[in-house]
C-alpha cells in the first residue's frame, strides 16, 4: 500500500473519530448544531440526542475498523471495501438528506480510492 493511500486513510479514520466526538461527546453543542444543521434545542431534545449519540458510536467504529486495515494489516483490499463503503453511504444521505454529504463525508474516502489505483 503506497504512503499516500495510509496517509489518506487515516485522515479518513480522524475525520470519523470527529465526527463521532461531534456526535456522542459535543451532541448538544453549538458546533454540532451548525455542522448537521440541527437547532441546539433539537439536539438536547432525548430521543435525538440518544440517536446522535448511536449514531457517533458507528462512526468510532468505522474509524477503528479503517486504523486496523491500514496499521494493523496492511490491508489494501480492507481500505478499498471500507472507502467503498463509506461512499456508499455518503452517496444515500446526499440523495435521501443533504447533497452536501457526499462531497463533506465521501470526498476523503473518493481521494483515498483514487489512490489505491495508482
Amino acid at each position: 500500500m503506497h504512503l499516500i493511500t495510509k496517509i489518506l486513510s487515516i485522515l479518513v479514520a480522524a475525520e470519523f473519530l470527529y465526527i463521532f466526538y461531534l456526535e456522542t461527546v459535543a451532541t448538544a453543542s453549538e458546533k454540532t448544531s451548525k455542522v448537521f444543521g440541527v437547532s441546539t434545542e433539537e439536539l438536547k431534545n432525548k430521543t435525538v440526542s440518544t440517536l446522535f449519540k448511536n449514531q457517533g458510536v458507528y462512526n468510532a467504529l468505522i474509524a477503528v475498523l479503517i486504523f486496523v486495515a491500514v496499521l494493523g494489516f496492511g490491508s489494501k483490499t480492507a481500505v478499498i471495501c471500507l472507502m467503498c463503503y463509506i461512499v456508499a453511504v455518503a452517496l444515500y444521505g446526499s440523495i435521501t438528506s443533504n447533497p452536501k454529504i457526499l462531497p463533506m463525508q465521501g470526498g476523503l474516502a473518493i481521494l483515498t480510492l483514487l489512490s489505491c489505483l495508482l
